[in-house]
Order: structure tokens, then C-alpha cells, then sequence
């Protein structure tokens, strides 16, 4: 892409006009004066990630080959042009000038004077830039096509976002301790205690440490109180969630390891056999997506690693990143997480509050649920600053196994992280060494990998096998039935009393 932040010159105007980047670029005929068009212009370019204006421009949509496209004819008056374009600029036009003077200039190309308007990607606390002086009415974004007029819930959104103190401190009016799956609390508060085994606030009661946390709030003017936004969502009912946010969820799909045509083998949503709350579900996944990277397969804490890699760090904060960025209030909003042969994918409701650059950069967090985040990093999880990204970036780098791709999907409102990862047909990756010789073809590395655990212990039990390998008690079954069918295995005895026999 052009980089439009730096002076323009002819050369990189005749770049821009060969690429014919629509989305960041947008040419005008402006042969005498401002186009009134401009402004809905401004405000999709502030509002989406920024772009090039070229003033003295004129453009064929309907030529198909982009070297024909566009033709230069320059503008008659440039000095004037300029003079309008700010006068507008600063009057009640828009709602916010985030132009500096150096973002105006003129520059000859073939002998005509192009103006040239560089418009920023505006900052997340000066969203939405609009037009007129009517929020819902005047707010446009960019796409292929052009500009367009923001609909409500995305200009709700970009309000939302403008708000310093997140999203997720709000106080959820009617929703209180009741309203808490005490299990996911208990639960946190084990994992708490084993991180910060002297903290204070292992010692008082679930609604102090929740309010400590930033789960609970009382509104001092009204003597309201209840759950916040952070506490229901991480460790609410999943039916009192369902309730409040009917339309947020949280999907994981595995689709590694597909025989014939299924779509998936195992997958976790709302089907009532969890409680869905952010915690059980990072709780649940974080062992799934995990598994299959190279790593001798051990825990300690329950379901933490021991002896991680980078490699793995960098899955987890990029899981984390997902949550902590993701917008819990956007109509229709999935948390999905996906696990293929060949890459890990995290996709979160919400566009990136920074710009691209400045998030490979590191050094600057804005995350959309501040209390959340604290609240995984209570127990281990998530960076401080900004650094996550590049943590993931340095980790990818130490591997040959491709490079992350961060997408900020316009037309979707959703954030993708894409991280590339061996295959796990040819790696044998989460498999004791020399199991992989030992079991037939046409057997998943999932199945090697219970072999493996029943092999080092025959008293194993279903559930310990479930921990140990992160897939569901089904489908450890499955994979049970499998090794039985081959004669790989068998039972002797009663499931609870019994032990596994290796046969092969």
C-alpha cells in the first residue's frame, strides 16, 4: 500500500493512480472548486483507516483497465481551492478537523497542479467523525465502493469505543451475585490464589472480590448496584447471559483432522452442556487450540503448561487479545475461534481502535474491556503496553511455519488473527515420541496421543484423558473405540475399577 503519511510527489501520485487503491484512494474532477462530495469523503477516510484525496482528478469508473482509468487535468485556482477547502473544514461542516497544514499541498504532475488532501485514520477517542452536525446522519465509512452512510449500530459502536474507560465497567442494571455461576467464580478464585498466593483478597468474600476486580460496581449517585459488564460475561449464568446479550456468542470449531465429509469433529457452543461465560470458555478452548503444536504434552495448575514454548504464550495472548478486544455489545456478535490442519484462526466482533502499524509496533494498548483484561492478567494471562502483537510477531519469527496475518475486515466489522502452524499430519506434533510408528495410518494424531497416555499409565481415566488432550469426553471416546477396533487396546474390567491393556 502507499504510504500517503509521507510528502506527496508526482511519482507516487502516478503509483497511487496505477494501483487504483479504491479504498484509500479517491480522485475528483475539482476543476474550479471544492467538491461538496469531499466531506462525505473526510468522514469515511477518518473513520475507517485513512486515504489520499486527489483534487484535479478525473476517474472512469466504468474503465476496467486501471492505467486508463484516470486522467490528470489539474485544477484551475489552487491557492483558492485550498483557502475553501479549509474555511469549510473548520466551520460547523464537520464536526472535527484532524488536518494539520502539511496535510494540504500542491504537487505538479505533467504540468498540472493536483491538490493533494492526506486525511489520518482519526483517533479512537474522536470517533465518529461526522458531517453537519448530526451524528447518526452525517457518519460515513469507506469500502470498495466508495463512501457510505454508517448505519446506527456502527456509529454506536465507534461511540462506544470513544469512551476512555472501556466498555466493560458499565453497571448491567437488574444482574447481581445471583446472576454468577459459582463454580466459574470458585474456579478463578483457585487460579487466583495459585498465581498470587499472599494477595490480600484471597480472604474476603465473592461479591468483595468481585467489586475489587471490577465485576461488581454500586453507582454512589443513585445507590444502584449489580454486576458490571466485565462481571457478567466472564462469570455469569450462561442463561442470565443469554438473557442480556441474546446476540453475542461464543463458538470454537476444530476442523483439523476432517475424515470424508464432516465438517467438524468437535466443537463447542451453546448447547447446554457449559455455562457460557468468557472464563469456562477460554478455560475450556485454551487446551484445544493448543494441543496439536510441537511440545511434550504436560500440565501443572490444572490445564496450564508446563515447560511452554513461545510458540505457545503467543496462542494464548493472541486468545486473550480476542476477548479483551472484542466488542460484547455489537448486534450478531460471534467470538470464534477455529482450529484448522494448518493454522489457528481468532476472530473477534469489533475493528481494531489503532491503526495496523501501530499495533505491529507495540507499545500501546487500547483495549475495548480493560476490566477483563485485568482480570486474565490476575491469573497469568495477557501483556501489559501493547507488547502482546509483537510478542506473537517474535515468537511466529523463531518458526518456519509462515507469518501472522492481523485483518481488520471492513464489511464484516470483525478482527481476524491468522496464525500459520505445522501440519499436524506431518509433524506429529503433542505425540510421545516413536507413537506415531507404532499406530497405522488413516488414525488421527489425536488418537496417538491417548495411546501415548494410556500406554505411560493403563489406570487412565476417560476424564483425566479429556484434560489431558482438551477434546470432549465424546470424542475421546471416539478415538477410544478406534484404537479398540484396531486392536491396538482393550479393557479389562469395569470402567471404574478396570485398567487398559496394550495389545500392540
Amino acid at each position: 500500500m502507499i504510504n500517503f503519511a509521507d510528502d506527496m510527489d508526482s511519482e507516487t501520485i502516478k503509483e497511487a493512480l496505477l494501483k487504483g487503491e479504491r479504498v484509500t484512494l479517491e480522485c475528483k474532477k475539482a476543476k474550479a472548486e471544492v467538491p461538496k462530495s469531499i466531506w462525505q469523503t473526510y468522514s469515511a477516510f477518518a473513520n475507517t483507516i485513512g486515504g489520499l484525496i486527489l483534487l484535479g482528478v478525473d476517474e472512469n469508473l466504468q474503465e476496467k483497465d486501471v492505467s486508463k482509468r484516470f486522467q490528470i487535468i489539474g485544477v484551475n485556482e489552487p491557492s483558492k481551492i485550498i483557502t475553501d477547502f479549509w474555511n469549510t473544514l473548520n466551520s460547523d461542516k464537520v464536526n472535527e478537523n484532524i488536518l494539520l497544514d502539511s496535510d494540504v499541498e500542491v504537487v505538479n504532475v505533467n504540468g498540472a497542479q493536483i491538490v493533494c488532501v492526506h486525511v489520518p485514520q482519526a483517533d479512537w477517542m474522536a470517533k465518529p467523525i461526522y458531517l453537519n452536525g448530526n451524528v447518526y446522519k452525517g457518519t460515513y465509512r469507506r469500502n470498495n465502493e466508495g463512501d457510505y452512510h454508517c448505519t446506527e449500530a456502527q456509529v454506536k459502536a465507534m461511540i462506544r469505543d470513544s469512551n476512555a474507560d472501556g466498555n466493560d465497567s458499565i453497571l448491567i442494571e437488574y444482574y447481581g451475585m445471583d446472576d454468577i455461576d459459582p463454580d466459574s467464580l470458585r474456579q478463578y478464585r483457585t487460579e487466583f490464589r495459585l498465581e498470587n498466593n499472599t494477595h490480600v483478597w484471597n480472604r474476603v468474600d465473592d461479591k468483595t472480590f468481585l467489586r475489587n476486580l471490577g465485576g461488581y460496581t454500586e453507582d454512589r449517585q443513585t445507590g444502584r448496584e449489580g454486576l458490571t459488564l466485565a462481571g457478567l460475561m466472564m462469570f455469569g449464568k450462561g442463561l442470565a447471559i443469554r438473557d442480556r446479550f441474546a446476540n453475542f456468542r461464543m463458538d470454537y470449531l476444530d476442523m483439523s483432522h476432517l475424515v470424508g465429509d464432516e465438517r467438524y469433529h468437535d466443537r463447542l457452543t451453546y448447547d447446554g452442556l457449559w455455562e457460557n461465560n468468557l472464563y469456562q470458555f477460554f478455560r475450556i478452548v485454551s487446551p484445544k487450540i493448543q494441543f496439536d503444536l510441537p511440545k511434550p504434552f504436560k500440565l501443572e495448575k490444572g490445564w496450564k503448561r508446563k515447560d511452554d514454548t513461545p510458540q505457545r504464550e503467543a496462542v494464548r495472548e493472541a486468545f486473550t487479545n480476542a476477548i479483551i478486544h472484542c466488542d460484547l455489545m455489537m448486534d450478531a456478535g460471534i467470538l470464534r475461534i477455529e482450529k484448522h490442519d494448518d493454522r489457528l484462526c481468532f476472530r473477534n466482533p469489533g475493528l481494531l481502535k489503532l491503526p495496523v502499524e501501530t499495533i505491529y509496533r507495540g507499545g500501546n494498548s487500547k483495549a475495548r474491556n480493560p476490566k477483563i483484561q485485568n482480570m486474565l492478567r490476575m491469573i497469568g494471562f495477557g501483556e501489559n503496553v501493547g507488547s502482546g502483537f509483537p510478542k506473537i510477531i517474535a515468537a511466529w519469527k523463531e518458526t518456519s511455519w509462515g507469518e501472522p496475518q492481523l485483518l481488520n475486515k471492513l464489511d464484516v466489522d470483525e478482527v481476524e488473527l491468522v496464525l500459520p502452524v505445522p501440519s499436524t499430519e506431518s509433524s506429529g506434533a503433542g505425540v510421545s515420541e516413536g507413537v506415531s510408528n507404532r499406530v497405522p495410518n488413516g488414525v488421527s494424531d489425536t488418537a496417538k496421543a491417548i495411546y501415548s497416555h494410556i500406554k505411560d499409565n493403563p489406570n487412565i481415566s476417560r476424564s483425566e484423558l479429556v484434560n489431558l488432550t482438551g477434546i470432549s469426553l465424546k470424542n475421546v471416546q471416539k478415538h477410544i473405540n478406534r484404537l479398540k477396533e484396531l486392536g491396538f487396546i482393550r479393557r479389562i474390567g469395569s470402567t471404574r475399577l478396570g485398567y487398559w491393556e496394550i495389545i500392540k
